[in-house]
């Protein structure tokens, strides 16, 4: 296949910002010039790389094209700073796509990207660790900070340490639900407070001390935050990672009720199998966050 670098540009550009219209303002040229790019790389290829829908979806082999395409765009701006290229920063920053866990993001992942290099832009994808593969799998992201231990297919795995994760709650709340400690009977009823759908810390726990399925009521709050204040105000009980939950523990502002109640979660840094300086010293950094951070 003979493809030009800016077609592949115009692709990366459709899919990131969504519509053709975007692309165009991303690029700066005309949505014609992006249609008329994206359809000469559809024809190098000898199939159908995007659907025209609003946003744009690239089709399977679109997603394999994307992959190359961010993978030559990250090369590149290595290599114009390996050979030293004083506008690179400016003119050509170079973005990096990652799936990071909702805890993780707010606890010691956004310290350690902010020590990135200069000329390096993120794009995060906040994402349950148990999914973040699929985001890698896919080409949306270059590197993710997964649950997984066995790598996807073009990435490298490095294991981080895990993220602990009690059941905490006001005190207020355990002596109104857990008045006689943490029993199966106490988790059929004792409101619960869930990330998402996806979060199943809590019933992991559960499941613990009932052979049965429990059912109890259930606030769903997509935000660590949120999720954190929630269960400080007493609306229900949750697992919360140590890292977060630390200091209002230490001041009796959350009690942790349940002394079997300990999860560690494994934590890996998944990226793609690429030689570039770039995405090396984001991998180290991280790591070096994470030794810190996680046990």
């Amino acid at each position: 296949m003979d493809l030009q670098l800016d077609q592949l540009r115009a692709l990366d550009a459709a899919v990131t910002e969504g519509t053709l219209e975007a692309a165009a303002r991303h690029l700066h040229v005309t949505p014609s010039a992006v249609s008329q790019r994206i359809k000469a790389l559809e024809d190098a290829a000898g199939r159908i790389l995007l659907r025209r829908t609003k946003p744009v979806q690239p089709t399977e082999s679109g997603l394999a094209m994307l992959r190359l395409a961010r993978q030559i765009e990250l090369l590149t701006g290595d290599t114009a700073r390996e050979l030293g290229d004083a506008e690179q920063p400016a003119s050509r920053p170079t973005r990096i796509p990652i799936a990071v866990n909702a805890d993780s993001l707010q606890t010691w992942v956004m310290p350690a990207l902010g020590r990135a290099r200069a000329g390096v832009y993120f794009e995060i994808h906040r994402e349950d660790e148990e999914h973040t593969t699929r985001l890698l799998r896919d080409g949306t992201v270059m590197a993710a900070i997964t649950a997984t231990a066995t790598p996807v297919q073009g990435c490298t795995v490095q294991p981080l340490g895990a993220m602990r994760y009690r059941p905490t709650a006001s005190p207020e709340f355990v002596e109104t639900w857990f008045a006689d400690g943490p029993t199966a009977k106490a988790f059929a009823v004792a409101p619960v407070v869930q990330f998402d759908r996806n979060d199943d810390l809590q019933y992991k726990l559960m499941r613990r001390h009932s052979r049965k399925p429990l059912d109890p009521p259930c606030h769903y709050i997509p935000s660590s935050t949120g999720f954190g204040a929630a269960i400080k105000l007493g609306m229900g009980w949750g697992m919360m990672p140590d890292i977060q939950a630390a200091d209002d523990l230490a001041a009796g502002r959350l009690v942790a009720f349940d002394p079997r109640g300990v999860i560690d979660v494994p934590l890996y840094w998944q990226q793609w199998r690429l030689d570039s300086p770039t995405l090396r010293a984001i991998a180290d950094t991280i790591a070096h966050a994470a030794a810190a951070a996680l046990r």
